[in-house]
């Protein structure tokens, strides 16, 4: 179980940035899951993960991480025994989500206002104007749908608690002025 968020953030609030990074760091099960991907959605191509990741991270501002959900991470629909792609190829598809910074801004239709968007998809094709010629790349890319999302790290953190739902960190992008200090 994630640790509680530290209430000293010298940013005013919990840093629950840095527990949900804790959560994410166990390289093992996280390298599971990268091979799982790889293997589920990209056919064992290394490259075209690779491709996707570059297209995600060129599309992702500093202070943001994104994670991948769902059937494309465990091999199974959530609650079944049903395998990804248990439909034919293509038929499952990619739960992705922003987390932190403003990417929450990026959408108009949300679960939560202003704190967790809807995701953009076939059932929400609106959500997020900005983001859907980024959507209609990644589709194209997998050949599958994929869906963006974006939350806040606090509701992110308490999913995580919570829920208790595997994910894999696709793209970890710190504060510009984190990425800086790292480099000096």
């Amino acid at each position: 179980m994630p640790e509680e968020p530290n209430a000293e953030d010298p940013r005013g609030g919990a840093d629950t940035r840095a527990d949900f990074n804790a959560n994410a760091s166990d390289a093992e099960s996280q390298r599971e899951m990268r091979e799982r991907v790889i293997r589920l959605v990209f056919g064992g191509d290394t490259r075209r993960y690779d491709e996707f990741i570059k297209a995600l991270s060129d599309a992702t501002p500093p202070d943001v991480d994104v994670i991948l959900r769902g059937s494309a991470v465990t091999g199974h629909k959530f609650g079944t025994d049903e395998p990804f792609d248990g439909e034919g190829p293509g038929t499952s598809d990619m739960d992705v989500t922003f987390v932190g910074g403003d990417m929450v801004m990026l959408f108009r239709e949300f679960h939560i206002p202003g704190v967790h968007s809807a995701p953009l998809s076939d059932e929400h094709p609106f959500a997020s104007p900005t983001l859907a010629p980024l959507r209609k790349r990644l589709c194209e890319m997998t050949g599958r749908a994929v869906n963006l999302q974006a939350t806040t790290s606090l509701v992110q953190f308490l999913r995580d608690w919570a829920m208790d739902q595997p994910y894999l960190v696709l793209v970890h992008k710190p504060k510009a002025d984190d990425a800086k200090e790292s480099a000096d």
